[in-house]
């Protein structure tokens, strides 16, 4: 063999057996990597302050407050409480599909964990804040059915001193007396007192907040650059959080850490069993009315705001003819222990959910905003493992 022929035999062999270096692709783009910071808690804001109620972040109310969530003495039966709904144990919903107070609700309970972060309150916007909701419920003909003038009794009964060392005085009244034959001014002095319970059970269900999940300690351990971060989610919970902010578009509406965009949206949801062949719910078409004339409204008279502090109504009322049978977006964080779903538990598992947005049926009222999604059974498997990670 020639010198020349041994020289090429050593080149090729050397080819062989040196590896060849293949540099890793980062896992995480840029423009996904600050989708990721935008859905971690840690960018989550303070709360906001609800300027419409002026103990909404005074401790002794909130403690008051946390009292009569839990008093079922505050129901027109006496067995019902915010909390019966509420419950803490299913992170202040009740896992039914229909709410059930003094009688079956029209809609599924909401959870309360994100509540001080709300713009507005109830699947179809009716109220502009916790304190409002909260006063509608206890009014409520299905929720706890009761009158203002009985609970305002019950104060003057059971939490006269407590009332009065955040709220200032009972109104002196004659507690045996008929609301139709009580004066205006009358009348006025015993809303003053329901509207402070409002707002003492608002600054209760102020301190209701979310906590970190393995989701976030996944995101925290990417953006801080730690190799060993990874190893908070699976091979497949990282493709469906790949999916969830990719292809399937869940972060559309599903978006900032609290994984909502607190507006409403028509999905094409089928109508609840409850319509039985009567007209669907409207949703955000009937209940953005009832939110701008509602008494209790941030521009109202037992309202603490001044009316430069309350948000711009007009946008919404611009908007109004395009929210027929549109839903507030709830949260997702701890949505895997939170079935059914829906504004009224028309699906009752997250394969269900993900069949409807895959699919994107025609909307029964209204017009749909969704479009189907092609995704395979592998990627809706992977989509349910991330969503579990939501939970705390």
């Amino acid at each position: 063999m020639t010198k020349r022929a041994i020289g090429i035999g050593v080149f090729l062999l050397g080819l062989a057996v040196t590896p060849c270096v293949i540099r890793p692709q980062p896992l995480w783009s840029a423009t996904e990597l600050t989708q990721l910071r935008s859905l971690w808690i840690g960018s989550l804001p303070a709360v906001p302050p609800d300027p419409s109620n002026r103990v909404a972040d005074d401790a002794q109310a909130a403690e008051f407050g946390r009292k009569l969530f839990f008093d079922s003495r505050l129901s027109a039966n006496g067995y019902v409480s915010c909390a019966t709904c509420h419950r803490p144990n299913r992170a202040f919903q009740d896992g039914l599909p229909l709410g059930k107070g003094v009688r079956l609700t029209k809609r599924r309970t909401q959870a309360l964990v994100d509540v001080a972060y709300s713009p507005f309150l109830s699947w179809d916007g009716r109220k502009d804040s916790p304190w409002a909701q909260a006063l509608g419920a206890l009014e409520g003909p299905s929720e706890h059915d009761g009158h203002r003038f009985t609970y305002a009794r019950t104060i003057a009964d059971f939490y006269a001193a407590e009332y009065e060392s955040i709220f200032g005085p009972m109104p002196a009244l004659d507690w045996t007396a008929r609301w139709a034959q009580m004066t205006a001014g009358e009348q006025a002095a015993v809303t003053r007192v329901f509207v402070n319970m409002g707002k003492a059970v608002e600054a209760y269900e102020r301190t209701l907040l979310p906590k970190p999940t393995r989701f976030d300690a996944y995101v925290e351990a990417v953006l801080n650059g730690d190799r060993a971060g990874p190893d908070a989610l699976t091979t497949d919970e990282v493709a469906g959080l790949k999916l969830f902010i990719g292809k399937a578009a869940c972060v559309r509406c599903h978006n900032t850490p609290l994984f909502t965009d607190h507006q409403p949206h028509n999905t094409g949801v089928p109508p609840a069993n409850w319509t039985d062949g009567k007209v669907p719910d409207r949703g955000w078409a009937d209940g953005l009315p009832l939110m701008l004339e509602d008494e209790f409204g941030c521009t109202g008279r037992w309202s603490d705001a001044q009316s430069d502090e309350c948000a711009d109504r007009r946008p919404l009322v611009a908007a109004l003819e395009n929210q027929v049978g549109a839903f507030k977006t709830p949260s997702l964080r701890g949505v895997a222990s939170r079935p059914p779903y829906m504004h009224a538990g028309q699906c009752a598992t997250l394969e269900d959910v993900l069949n409807h947005y895959r699919t994107a049926p025609t909307a029964t009222i209204g017009k749909s905003e969704i479009q189907a999604r092609n995704l395979g059974g592998e990627e809706m498997r992977q989509l349910i493992a991330f969503l579990k990670t939501l939970g705390d």
